[in-house]
């Protein structure tokens, strides 16, 4: 179980949700927030001190800020990247200027999604293969991308444990 916002974070100011929260983190619920993509790395401070998620869709805009960058990563904060949405929502003029393989060898614990599939046009794998044709990413990569997805789930660890050895057989 776990609780999420997401949506645009320039139009919707995060004050309505604080209290959801504080709510959720009350009852030991997860948390996971929207924050650095339409809205700079200030969004992604914003959220940090108001929600204290555990994972934020989106945030490839972190790498404006080198502190953020070393929080994230002494935190271990699991960043949801989407970057054919982030080319769409006009984050990046194209995929070759996308931050994703910044924040990946930076350390930052992330994984590669969709976004909304049916709006991106897009797949997993034709996400995998953007990122290998532009930034040279291997298996390798996309094996930790997926583990570290696996690290920050909201589930058990006998779910983790099961679902780490299926990704390292099939790898």
């Amino acid at each position: 179980m776990g609780f999420d916002i997401a949506g645009d974070e320039s139009g919707f100011p995060i004050d309505n949700h604080i209290t959801a929260f504080q709510y959720a983190r009350s009852k030991g619920i997860p948390c996971t927030t929207h924050a650095g993509e339409a809205c700079g790395a200030d969004s992604v401070w914003e959220t940090l001190r108001n929600f204290s998620p555990q994972r934020i869709g989106h945030g490839v805009r972190s790498t404006e800020d080198p502190r953020l960058l070393d929080f994230l990563k002494k935190n271990s904060i699991h960043l949801e990247v989407c970057p054919t949405s982030n080319v769409q929502t006009n984050v990046y003029p194209a995929i070759a200027d996308h931050r994703v393989d910044d924040l990946r060898r930076a350390g930052i614990s992330l994984s590669i999604n969709t976004d909304a599939r049916t709006i991106s046009d897009t797949t997993l794998t034709g996400e995998y293969q953007t990122l290998h044709d532009i930034f040279d990413w291997t298996e390798a990569h996309f094996l930790k991308c997926n583990l570290e997805a696996v690290e920050h789930a909201f589930t058990s660890e006998e779910i983790k444990a099961y679902l780490r050895q299926r990704l390292v057989e099939a790898y």
